[in-house]
């Protein structure tokens, strides 16, 4: 039943031609990534109706908690990884594949998005989510309401694991429906796999980052940035979309894709160090200044120490000590007198364009190349 419900909404959704416009860029992504997000969340939503149908004839609390990862997986989300996996693979098929074919596996890498998320949530003791509250903290909340026995916060925690393990599991689940030749499909799952154990990697090295900043360094922070946000948010969707395309391991477009990958990702995750000290709460659904509340060793934090005085260092060093509002806004204009804001910015603009001088010899289907193009500036310069 699930797999005819996949398989009946992807194969509804037909590719779409871009717009007249004069710029070719927005044409392209408004024409391109409105269908594609609207097949991935019809995908998702039909594949989890059935997978919730079926844990809630094990018992009715296991349909409520099923019920509880599915709404982690639709609220909301820019749908970048499937965005980067589409193009990825469109760089390689052309324009006339049909979408259906591999929609259910560019799905299900917003599967793997929610289980790190879920995780990483509870790992950062993050209190909100696109603007709603954390699973683990929900699941607290509930515990709470409920005057279950035991400790609340615990108690959500693990909840918030269990839900990460079964979108993991979802993932795999939803892969397999994609309609590719089965060696392709192994391919596919190699690098998927590769992706998955970057991710933990860079989730380790960030955890370890938080437990011993004091040795910490702009070099280590990108590293972590490489393996934690670049392989799995835009390096490795886009070769997981060139194997689903059928794309030569070992030819010049992988060569390419990788390349631009990793400085895209690099660059996004930069953005993000901004946006988690200077990003508006209500477009980014997170508290402003959260990175410098918990003294997160990002690669603008550790530029401030780098490039501070003695006196601005020793106030930099009470990050990850402070709570109070006006303490936090003080520390992020200190971090910009430093001038590591005008540097993460320069380091994002650089990136950018290391990233578009590898599409310009790129074999790829032009529309591609265009609609990658204005991705890179897109996914470097958002607000959220």
């Amino acid at each position: 039943m699930a797999n005819d419900a996949v398989a009946g909404n992807a194969l509804r959704v037909a590719p779409a031609q871009p717009e007249a416009t004069d710029d070719p860029v927005r044409g392209v992504l408004a024409a391109f990534t409105k269908d594609l997000v609207r097949g991935v969340d019809d995908t998702l939503t039909a594949f989890l109706a059935a997978e919730v149908d079926a844990l809630t004839e094990i018992d009715a609390a296991m349909g409520g908690f099923a019920a509880t990862a599915r709404d982690c997986v639709l609220a909301g989300g820019k749908r970048v990884r499937p965005t980067f996996a589409y193009w990825g693979w469109r760089g390689v098929v052309g324009g006339d594949a049909p979408l259906g074919t591999v929609l259910p596996a560019l799905s299900a890498l917003e599967l793997l998005h929610a289980f790190a998320l879920a995780h990483d949530d509870v790992m950062d003791g993050s209190d909100t989510r696109r603007g709603r509250p954390t699973a683990h903290r929900a699941a607290a909340a509930r515990h709470r309401a409920a005057g279950h026995t035991g400790d609340p916060d615990r108690y959500g925690e693990a909840v918030a694991v269990l839900i990460g393990d079964l979108c993991m599991v979802w993932a795999d689940r939803l892969m397999a429906h994609a309609a590719v030749p089965a060696d392709r499909l192994l391919d596919v799952r190699r690098c998927y796999d590769q992706m998955r154990v970057e991710t933990v990697a860079g989730q380790f090295l960030d955890v370890l980052g938080e437990n011993d900043a004091a040795s910490w360094s702009v070099d280590r922070a990108l590293r972590v940035a490489r393996y934690k946000t670049a392989s799995y948010t835009v390096q490795r969707p886009l070769l997981f979309g060139a194997c689903l395309g059928g794309a030569d391991a070992d030819g010049p477009l992988i060569a390419a894709y990788t390349r631009y990958g990793l400085a895209v990702g690099e660059a996004f995750q930069l953005r993000d160090d901004l946006l988690g000290v200077y990003g508006d709460p209500a477009t980014t659904g997170k508290p402003a200044g959260d990175d410098l509340r918990t003294g997160k060793p990002t690669a603008l934090l550790m530029l401030a120490r780098q490039l501070a005085d003695p006196a601005q260092r020793r106030t930099l060093d009470r990050a990850g000590t402070v709570a109070d509002a006006s303490e936090v806004a003080h520390l992020a204009d200190l971090v910009r007198d430093t001038g590591a804001t005008a540097r993460v910015e320069l380091m994002i603009a650089e990136r950018v364009t290391e990233a578009l001088a590898a599409l310009d010899t790129a074999p790829i289907d032009e529309t591609a190349r265009t609609a990658l193009t204005g991705l890179a500036t897109a996914a470097t310069a958002r607000r959220s």
